[in-house]
């Protein structure tokens, strides 16, 4: 925990992302080298929801292999509740 967020990591061991790539595998319909199926919304959408309740989130190699996501939710209030779209 730092300060009024929390962080969580979770990494694992495989072949990692290709380098220059860690910020843009976070756009809509960009898959991986190793995807198997899907279309490319996951970490999109993993985004968007974090970053409408005022946090962030990153991923980076690790130097044995592998990648780690990290990412930040604020503690204590609630983000403000969208308005209707007319």
């Amino acid at each position: 925990m730092k300060d009024k967020e929390v962080i969580v990591g979770i990494e694992d061991r495989g072949s990692g992302i290709s380098a220059g790539e860690e910020e843009k595998i976070f756009d809509k319909f960009v898959r991986g080298s190793a995807a198997g199926g899907g279309i490319g919304l996951g970490l999109a959408i993993c985004r968007a929801i974090i970053t409408a309740h005022g946090g962030w989130i990153r991923a980076e190699n690790l130097p044995a292999g592998g990648v780690i996501f990290r990412f930040s939710l604020p503690l204590g209030e609630q983000p403000p509740k969208p308005r209707p779209q007319r």
